[in-house]
């Protein structure tokens, strides 16, 4: 038998300036199985990951919620740390890039290619804004198109016309921070200097390293030429300083990366087992691989490789991508409600459900993966509760029942447990070239196979009959052993079931050889029922949740405030269709919060003549909901009627405000009455 392999693992960092989706989990959950899967193995194989803290939006997105950048990314880390857990995805670390170590390797790496030879300064023209103090990154900054004249768009490219140009090219350029006119400063840079690295990486991503779309599409950069990097940011930035350098800081993209090592080295100070060179020195003989999207290739498979060259440290043994995540055949959509957060699947769906059907749509390749909710019902349906469990809650009754919960010894159907035990090597084959599609339809077809041969024999009907015990004892220990065998082959994807069987099976816990053993004369423990079909009723109530944050946005009209919006200003409207609006001053007689929202009120509204029930997206802002019962308020009382998860939402009420806790309802001046027209 070979050694134990070491192997180290990771995910691409998550940006800790929001909530995971289930795009994102796409990755995770990949991740997650094939690492299992080795671990299944008995190979030693380490999962680390961290959060990626640092940059501009992180240090802008604090402000604006009153708190400091730590707090922020303390926050967002336990909420991202709750829902890889929730979802079973079991790293060996879950780190932060704002962490001591990171500055430690960030200051390393960069020292040892500056002193190599690899940075380069010269001096930068960049848009200023005067009066947030900061330069202003592309996304920062918005303009008429100098192609097409549309206004609105951001410092890079234009979305209506698809032209690329650089910030200094737009029109009317304005502070997308601040909404100040930005100027145009000076600044001394930093550069990586990527083509130094130009013939290594032309051999490298075609070392068999990387997939070979994924090596071809790196082929497009090689042969253009590689460009040097811009790697440094002016303060104010959250992020590290740059060594010696008082106000320059690392862009964010520079230490992102470098989280990985930082993760593994936080890892070995708590496991002194773990030895931090063995795996990042130059000649290591451990593996290292990335799992990434399709989008950060440049980053992983060209800057990364050539810095950790540079610095004297060890490339990836494989970096594998993946493509991106529609649902329902298109791009996930907030108003479809197709945007769905890990949290609102998880308040509605057990995580199993989509670790598997993740499983049955992954191949090796880039391709974009669907998640059809109608296809997913089906699957899961069909191939969990219809194929693999349903072999075990047919034959343990019997076995409970017929010899107290004991199997028989014997093998009644030699051909089909030969058929089992030849298709794991081809299972595990597909589970190491992260094929997950065909190891799991080669599972289902043996899983056929089995259901098939249950059914064929017919306990059911045999032990109804005289003097046919001994034969119902053998096909049912017969079946219990296939579906042992089905469980250690899922149970990389599906963890709790492989535990909750593993106690019905009465044994500790399976490793992959378990597969070649079987059990005989052994006594089962009481089954229980192993998952459940998915009710289509709970897919459609995840659908409706996710469309909540859209219609809590919508239950509110924002002042223009200069925050960085996508659309600030909607088209102009004809005055006519303006003074069609009916706007009531509304007595709020009763307000309270919405079980089960996040951010909605039910407030009821006296108008006069009437009272109104409306639903609105201020609860962050009054979390004492009480406290707004009596006051006055505007709103828009000939707004139709819209149907919503917690019911009937009748009318709008008037608010402004950046958001979070600064959400302001408007209120008229004293003296105004419920149910009088605001002219």
């Amino acid at each position: 038998m070979s050694e134990p392999r070491q192997i180290l693992v990771t995910s691409a960092l998550p940006y800790a300036n929001g909530s995971i989706h289930l795009g994102h989990m796409l990755e995770y959950i990949q991740t997650d199985m094939w690492v299992r899967f080795q671990k299944l193995r008995g190979n030693q194989c380490i999962y680390v990951c961290a959060d990626d803290a640092h940059g501009s939006a992180i240090m802008l997105r604090a402000e604006k919620e009153g708190i400091t950048p730590e707090q922020l990314i303390a926050n967002v880390q336990a909420e991202h740390s709750s829902d890889f857990a929730d979802f079973l995805v079991d790293f060996d670390n879950f780190h932060s890039t704002h962490c001591e170590e990171n500055r430690e390797l960030s200051s390393l790496i960069y020292t040892r290619l500056r002193d190599a030879g690899h940075i380069a300064t010269r001096s930068v023209t960049q848009y200023y804004d005067p009066e947030k103090g900061m330069f202003l990154a592309d996304r920062f900054i918005k303009g008429t198109c100098p192609k097409c004249a549309a206004e609105d768009q951001y410092g890079d490219n234009c979305e209506k016309c698809g032209a690329t140009y650089a910030p200094t090219e737009l029109k009317n350029p304005k502070s997308a921070i601040s909404g100040a006119t930005p100027e145009l400063r000076d600044s001394q840079h930093f550069f990586f200097k990527l083509p130094d690295f130009q013939a290594m990486l032309q051999q490298w991503t075609r070392s068999g390293t990387l997939q070979e779309a994924v090596s071809n599409k790196l082929a497009e950069w090689l042969d253009s030429g590689l460009q040097e990097w811009d790697i440094s940011r002016d303060a104010p930035y959250f992020g590290f300083e740059i060594p010696g350098e008082p106000g320059k800081y690392f862009y964010v993209w520079l230490d992102a990366p470098i989280g990985y090592m930082a993760s593994f080295k936080n890892l070995c100070a708590r496991r002194p087992e773990l030895d931090f060179d063995a795996f990042w020195k130059e000649d290591s003989k451990a593996e290292l691989y990335h799992f990434i999207g399709k989008d950060i290739v440049n980053f992983h498979a060209l800057f990364w490789p050539a810095m950790l060259e540079g610095s004297g440290f060890r490339k990836p043994t494989g970096i594998n991508v993946h493509g991106y995540l529609t649902v329902n055949g298109a791009k996930m959509s907030k108003s479809r409600g197709t945007f769905i957060k890990a949290r609102t699947y998880l308040d509605h769906l057990d995580p199993e459900y989509l670790r598997y059907y993740y499983a049955s749509k992954l191949g090796r390749g880039v391709d974009d993966l669907d998640l059809n909710l109608d296809d997913f019902v089906q699957k899961v349906n069909s191939d969990l509760v219809g194929k693999v469990v349903n072999i075990a809650s047919r034959c343990a009754g019997f076995v409970h029942k017929g010899n107290e919960g004991v199997l028989v010894a014997g093998d009644a159907a030699p051909e089909l447990s030969e058929a089992f035990l030849a298709a794991a090597p081809s299972i595990a084959e597909a589970y190491e070239n992260r094929d997950f599609s065909r190891a799991m339809r080669e599972i289902m077809a043996l899983a056929d196979r089995a259901n098939a041969w249950i059914a064929d024999k017919a306990p059911w009907s045999l032990a109804k009959q005289e003097g046919k015990q001994d034969e119902v004892q053998a096909i049912c220990a017969q079946g219990i052993n296939l579906f042992r065998q089905l469980v250690i082959f899922l149970k990389p994807v599906l963890p709790l079931l492989a535990a909750d069987a593993e106690t019905f099976l009465n044994v500790a816990p399976l490793t992959w050889n378990d597969h070649l053993s079987r059990l005989e004369n052994h006594t089962l423990n009481p089954f229980k029922a192993l998952m459940s079909r998915i009710e289509p009723a709970k897919v459609e109530a995840m659908v409706a949740a996710s469309k909540e944050d859209l219609a809590a946005a919508q239950s509110t009209v924002p002042a223009g405030n200069g925050e960085l919006t996508k659309d600030p200003l909607s088209p102009e409207v004809e005055f006519d269709t303006f003074a069609a609006v009916d706007l009531r001053v509304a007595l709020i007689v009763k307000a309270e919060a919405v079980e089960g929202a996040d951010k909605l009120l039910r407030l009821t509204l006296d108008i006069g003549d009437e009272r109104r029930n409306v639903f609105s997206g201020i609860k962050s802002a009054y979390p004492d909901p009480a406290k707004l019962e009596g006051r006055l308020t505007m709103m828009v009382a000939n707004l139709k009627p819209r149907k919503m998860r917690f019911g009937v939402s009748e009318g709008m009420v008037m608010a402004a405000g950046p958001g979070g806790e600064e959400i302001y309802l408007l209120s008229p001046d004293s003296g105004a009455k419920p149910g009088q027209r605001i002219k």
